[in-house]
């Protein structure tokens, strides 16, 4: 039994650090204006891959600029621009474009996809199988 109380403890211990450390994250969403900027439907998409790692890299041959994500995406400069200048992703200028500059989600970033992934979906509707039939097999993929 002490060993229980023991871990009992330690996971309440545990889950007041996880909510201490989301404390600042829950205000910055909660100070997001509602006259924002609204997410565009790919910007959820596109801060989902910057959270997994990403960095900004320059061709050296034609000067292009483009994000890699760690999941193998990639985004356009553009778009980095357009969530910076919105204060969701902050990239550390202290390395060099072509050797790649790392990105990272800010407070508001990482609020903005927790409040992007809560967001209700609408779905249709699902029609239900008649009696006695059996289920319907997925399509083959080729």
């Amino acid at each position: 039994m002490d060993q229980l109380e023991e871990a009992a403890d330690a996971r309440d211990a545990a889950a007041r650090d996880v909510l201490a450390a989301l404390e600042p994250i829950e205000a910055a969403a909660a100070s997001v204006a509602p006259d924002a900027q609204q997410l565009s439907t790919d910007d959820p998409a596109a801060l989902l891959a910057i959270a997994g790692g990403a960095k900004l890299y320059e061709h050296l041959l034609t000067g292009r600029m483009s994000v890699a994500a760690a999941s193998g995406t990639r985004m356009p400069h553009t778009k980095l621009r357009r969530l910076e200048d919105a204060g969701l992703v902050a990239q550390d200028t202290g390395h060099p474009v072509h050797a790649g500059q790392p990105v990272a989600l800010t407070d508001a970033g990482r609020a903005a996809l927790f409040t992007a992934r809560r967001a209700p979906t609408t779905q249709t509707p699902k029609v239900p199988a008649r009696p006695g039939t059996s289920p319907s097999t997925p399509a083959q993929r080729r």
